[in-house]
Formats: C-alpha cells, structure tokens, sequence
C-alpha cells in the first residue's frame, strides 16, 4: 500500500511503518468539479483506491448520480446530507453497500467524515473520483 495525505510535510521524514498524525485545520480544501463541494484529503492511496475524506457541502450543494464501486461510509459531522434513501444528520452515520446509486445534496450545508476503498463512479460524465485540482 502507498498511501499518503496529499499536502501534508512531516517535520522530519517518517520510517515506513510509523503512524501519521494530522493536523487537519492546517490540510488545504481542495475545490472537487461539483460546485459548493470542497474536501481535505485526510489519507489516499492511489494504486487501490482507498480514499478518507473531510467534505464540505455548501447549502444546497448536490453531487450528482453516482455509483459506490466499493462500500462507502459517512459520519455527518453537522448539518445533514439527502438522498432520496433518507437524511444523515449530526452525529449520524451512514454507509452504502458496493452497487448502490443515488444523488446526494445538503439543504443546509455539512461536514461530513467519508472513507471510500474504490473511487465513485459519477455517471452524469462516466468518471471515477473527484477530480480536484490536487489531484484526487
């Protein structure tokens, strides 16, 4: 595994095995193509996938029609996320299985704690992942 936290300088070089701790307030947002829909890459490794993300939704951000390719699990940190399964609201959490499809949008914004092990599939362009401009 290769995974790293984009953006993020340890004081000194850390040995393969050593445990990486963030200071997350100090990790830049990184703007994805969907607009009101900005995220902190807390830990990424690129070969398999696997993605853990800080995401900020703007009121009334939606990200459009997708595809969960592997389980994707969320903790709404505050305010809720929509989809027309239901509503995650502070304090909640929510995971989907692989397979599952839905659009998902935040009446009134939130900050929401995502773990993916495979990208998304967006099918409203066929692309995987979020495309921000750092490179996730």
């Amino acid at each position: 595994m290769t995974a790293e936290t984009p953006f993020h300088a340890p004081a000194k070089p850390l040995p393969a095995l050593a445990s990486r701790y963030l200071e997350v307030d100090k990790l830049p947002w990184q703007e994805t193509r969907f607009p009101g829909v900005t995220m902190k890459v807390l830990v990424e490794d690129k070969d398999s996938g696997l993605v853990t993300g800080l995401f900020r939704f703007a009121p009334g951000a939606k990200l459009p029609y997708h595809e969960h390719v592997a389980i994707e699990q969320s903790w709404v940190l505050e305010g809720s996320l929509v989809d027309d399964e239901g509503e995650a609201t502070a304090g909640n959490f929510v995971w989907r299985p692989a397979g599952n499809r839905h659009d998902a949008h935040s009446p009134n914004g939130c900050l929401v704690l995502s773990m993916f092990l495979k990208p998304n599939l967006f099918l409203d362009k066929d692309t995987v992942g979020w495309n921000t401009k750092g490179g996730t």
